[in-house]
């Protein structure tokens, strides 16, 4: 299925409307589709698959802001350190601790947001609320890192009453944490929440930042998944 541009335009206009970072998950999606939105001014895409995310980075151009959005390993940030714009799925001390070395060695300080584990299903990541107060106390020695705000997956599901109860229990944390006290940033305005499915939602809630996928590519085929 093309890209496509009519869904393009519409979301890109009421997000910038609203304020709203349009992230482009391009996941197991061609150069050829990034590119084709790219021309017509997005610059946020978002991948899962970290080889896949460094061989597109390597033929694209260089002024798109790379997000990581996927479940990321503490061995393979490596990878992604030298360039990748924004990290969203930060899930444990250990993997945060990991990014500020690889910062470190390139000289550069990597943004992130905190996972927080909001739906009621086994199968998503993210911190509860006495990790991130284990973080928070780590903070001022990670020097390399900026904490730009919050990021949550809700529960996959059509009850939209659950999802709402989630995104705004993340809404509330996410107003909690603008009291810390940062290393490289002041005010850690990002809240990353919503998607394809329940992205209106999610800006109701205060959302500033949604992951659209299916909405601009189309369905998927994982048929060769780069891990």
């Amino acid at each position: 299925m093309p890209v496509n541009i009519q869904n393009f335009k519409k979301i890109h206009s009421e997000l910038t409307a609203q304020n709203v970072t349009l992230v482009a998950v391009s996941k197991t999606k061609p150069v050829e589709d990034i590119n084709e939105l790219y021309l017509l001014g997005q610059r946020d895409f978002g991948e899962n698959y970290v080889q896949e995310l460094v061989d597109k980075e390597a033929c694209l151009p260089k002024d798109i802001n790379w997000h990581f959005i996927g479940h990321l390993q503490s061995n393979k940030v490596k990878y992604i350190a030298p360039f990748v714009y924004l990290i969203h799925g930060v899930d444990s001390l250990k993997l945060l601790q990991e990014i500020n070395k690889q910062a470190i060695k390139n000289n550069r300080i990597i943004n992130c947001l905190l996972q927080v584990y909001i739906a009621k299903e086994e199968s998503k990541f993210g911190l509860d609320e006495n990790e991130l107060d284990l973080i928070k106390q780590q903070l001022p020695i990670l020097n390399n890192i900026r904490i730009c705000g919050l990021m949550g997956m809700a529960s996959f599901t059509d009850n939209s009453k659950i999802i709402k109860t989630e995104f705004q229990y993340l809404q509330q944390l996410h107003q909690t944490i603008k009291n810390w006290s940062f290393p490289n940033s002041d005010i850690p305005n990002i809240l990353s929440m919503g998607m394809s499915g329940d992205y209106l939602l999610a800006i109701d809630c205060g959302s500033t930042m949604v992951r659209i996928g299916s909405l601009l590519f189309g369905e998927r085929k994982y048929t060769d998944l780069k891990m």
